[in-house]
């Protein structure tokens, strides 16, 4: 009796301190998740070879309507990752023989101008104003339906068919006009010059420049912003001076259009839309991520808080909803389970024609074992953190694939990159790399790296620790063992079906202090053998795999190699070997990943409490270097030391700010006036300051969060956002680092 009630009394010790170590002791800081705004777009598509596009407008209704030279168009049939087109508007059918010169809203109302008058159909159609200006191509209302018109000469301001004035710029153009309601004056901007048409009819010539291209009255008409061929600056029409500089440090100086909607300023331009944050800084629209091409030809508030952005190449509506980040977790678990997952892996959609998903296949890849095991690390920790019986099902089928990755080959212990049906090898990506197995009709992929182990035993360690069903506990420790036991019997290599040990699944001391000291591979490989020999006797109990760890450790020098600090990382010395040169050219982000992945059983599965405390400071100290970043997973992974400060903000600001629509679509930035570049570096960071995630090329966590641009066509393929966002959401939700949902709405997938 004594001793069984020691061995209670010790289990509950050990369950009180694991949940304690499990969850956020309430010390560190929590992010509530309140709806934020998300942004996305839903485009639309012109046949360029028909339409030549010039406006954009949405009235109360929520009607959407685009005027082309060939007439008027409207949006049809797009939603957000399903392309919609621009047809002809046959809504009103006799208004296909007007000649409509320009549209516009008036009162929320669709109003338009033709060579002889402005009408509209609202009001019962009772708005039917004549003009004289046959060529009248610009207008703006003003008070009880006044309307003063231009053809880019003469002025006319009408009003019930009645000419109230007339009059014309001196040598200029007419680009423009707004309307101040509270001054009841219309502002005339031309290519060089800025006039204002007062109450009593008075033109007045206010302000002289060049290279003029448009404006808009914004802050409720306290402030003139004009935009010109190089840089916009702001104008002050109560004082009637400009105010301050010319703006040029923006993404582009070239702009196209002005124009403020729902309080901010969104200006147009020859390589996309941007548009002007309260801190001064730009949110930057480029690409076909955001708008069907990048020459921006007018902008519009459209319907439902979103804006309209018209290019040459059609329409963009850029949508901003309230979102949870549950919100956005739901609709990314919607995008895995309908398109990324392949025989339960979780996989890339490749072979894409220009973002239209139903042309794409589920590829394989090298990396489809880690791939997967971070996708379902994200899953597990969903279980553990809402018992959702959803995300238990979606863990046993990942898992199974995990499984037969050792079995569709024929090494004992050995896990296959991937597998796929046979007799297509010559279509796979490195069909030299793949082997017939002994299953009929099925190949495997072998040359195994030590990426994908350290993935297979994160998950299967946080499938022992958090998953309560038995048979799927059971069966990851039994991988776990299987893998660990290959890797202990083959003197710490992995070998592959030749007999031969594999590129980079190397933990000998031979080969991994070959390298100098300072070169990364050492801490690495280091650092992910005890990790995963520490994991394997955590959950085994097999002594072999402790006593490894510790002679790994203090014959072999792992842990000294493991201290060492990021600051010491670097090129090989010059009498070094040439793999030592090529492994050390430049900072290596899957190394990251591989040391993140493999923190969680290097720190929760530690021997003792002295490694552990030892552990933290290593964990902290590759923090630390990693902050520029503000790589979210890395983020989240820091928080499981326990420590206050783990950049929280910092990790859910790249929650919120990474993109619903995760198609890899051609993406620049090196060309923006508004970034800070910086010198070449090791380290391979381009700018001073992260760009946001959705204004940067689609990346998983192995890459480089500092590269500006993805050339080449675009919209060929769709990440998962299993492995690229739901890891650290849902580690942080279990961590209880990020709280619980509140109420919000979300986009249809």
């Amino acid at each position: 009796m004594h001793k069984t009630f020691l061995y209670s009394l010790l289990l509950l010790c050990f369950a009180i301190c694991f949940y304690s170590c499990s969850k956020n002791s309430g010390k560190q800081p929590v992010h509530e998740d309140k709806p934020f705004v998300q942004d996305y777009s839903i485009k639309y598509y012109a046949d360029t070879t028909k339409l030549h596009l010039l406006q954009a407008f949405s009235d109360r209704n929520g009607v959407v309507q685009l005027l082309a030279k060939e007439g008027l168009q409207h949006p049809f049939d797009g939603k957000l990752l399903y392309h919609g087109t621009i047809m002809p508007d046959n809504s009103y059918r006799f208004m296909q023989f007007k000649k409509i010169a320009a549209i516009g809203v008036y009162d929320q109302q669709f109003v338009y101008l033709s060579d002889s008058v402005v009408f509209s159909n609202a009001w019962a159609g009772t708005l039917f104003s004549k003009h004289t200006l046959p060529a009248a191509k610009i207008f703006e209302g003003g008070k009880d339906f006044t309307f003063l018109i231009s053809d880019g000469k003469a002025l006319q301001l009408v009003k019930d068919s009645k000419s109230i004035w007339n009059g014309t710029l001196t040598d200029d153009e007419v680009l423009g006009i707004r309307y101040q309601p509270n001054s009841n004056q219309f502002w005339i901007l031309g290519k060089k010059t800025l006039s204002v048409l007062s109450a009593e009819n008075q033109l007045t010539k206010v302000f002289e420049g060049v290279q003029f291209t448009s404006f808009d009255l914004t802050n409720k008409g306290q402030k003139i912003v004009i935009g010109t061929s190089d840089g916009y600056f702001e104008f002050d029409p109560a004082a009637k001076k400009q105010i301050g500089a010319i703006n040029k440090r923006l993404p582009v100086t070239n702009i196209t259009y002005v124009k403020e909607v729902h309080n901010n300023v969104w200006f147009g331009s020859n390589e996309g839309a941007f548009a002007l944050r309260t801190d001064g800084k730009f949110d930057y629209y480029y690409g076909e991520r955001w708008l069907p091409g990048n020459k921006v030809i007018h902008i519009s508030q459209g319907p439902q808080n979103s804006v309209l952005v018209l290019t040459t190449a059609g329409l963009g509506k850029i949508d901003f909803k309230k979102m949870t980040l549950h919100d956005k977790a739901v609709y990314y678990e919607e995008q895995v389970r309908l398109r990324h997952i392949r025989n339960g892996f979780n996989a890339a959609l490749d072979g894409m024609e220009r973002g239209n998903l139903a042309t794409g296949y589920m590829s394989d890849s090298d990396n489809d074992g880690l791939w997967t095991t971070m996708y379902l690390g994200g899953e597990i920790f969903r279980y553990a953190a809402t018992k959702d019986s959803v995300a238990l099902q979606n863990c046993r089928e990942s898992l199974d694939a995990m499984e037969r990755l050792y079995t569709v080959n024929p090494v004992p212990g050995f896990p296959a990159r991937s597998f796929e049906r046979s007799g297509h090898i010559e279509n796979l990506a490195d069909p030299e790399r793949w082997q017939h197995s002994k299953e009929k009709e099925w190949d495997w992929k072998s040359t195994t790296s030590s990426d994908e182990v350290i993935g297979h035993m994160f998950a299967f360690g946080a499938i022992a620790e958090l998953i309560d069903d038995q048979p799927m506990k059971a069966k990851a420790i039994v991988l776990m063992d299987t893998l660990m036991s290959h890797i202990l019997k083959n003197d710490m290599y992995l070998i592959d079906f030749d007999g031969k040990p594999t590129m980079w699944g190397k933990w000998n001391p031979k080969y991994v202090n070959s390298f100098p000291t300072n070169v990364g591979d050492r801490k690495l490989n280091s650092s992910n053998i005890i990790s995963m020999l520490q994991t394997a006797y955590h959950f085994t109990k097999k002594e072999k795999y402790k006593t490894k760890a510790f002679e790994l450790m203090n014959k072999f020098g792992y842990y000294e190699n493991m201290m060492r600090s990021m600051t010491e990382i670097g090129k090989a010395p010059a009498d070094a070997d040439e793999h030592a040169k090529h492994m050390s050219d430049g900072w290596n982000h899957s190394d990251d990943e591989m040391y993140f992945i493999g923190y969680w059983g290097l720190y929760r599965y530690a021997l003792n409490d002295t490694l552990k405390a030892a552990y933290k400071n290593q964990i902290l100290d590759h923090w630390k270097a990693e902050r520029p970043e503000k790589e979210g997973a890395w983020n989240i992974f820091t928080a499981i030391t326990g420590v206050d400060e783990f950049d929280l903000k910092e990790a859910v600001w790249y929650l919120q700010e990474y993109p619903l629509d995760m198609i890899n679509w051609s993406i620049k930035n090196s060309h923006r006036k508004d970034i800070d570049l910086i010198e070449p570096n090791f380290r391979k960071q381009t700018t001073k300051e992260v760009l946001p995630p959705d204004e940067r090329p689609v990346k998983r966590h192995n890459s480089n969060t500092f590269d500006l641009d993805r050339n080449g066509v675009g919209g060929t393929s769709e990440e998962s956002a299993g492995d690229i966002w739901l890891l650290p959401y849902w580690m942080g939700r279990y961590l209880g680092v990020i709280s619980a949902p509140g109420s919000a709405t979300r986009p249809n997938n």
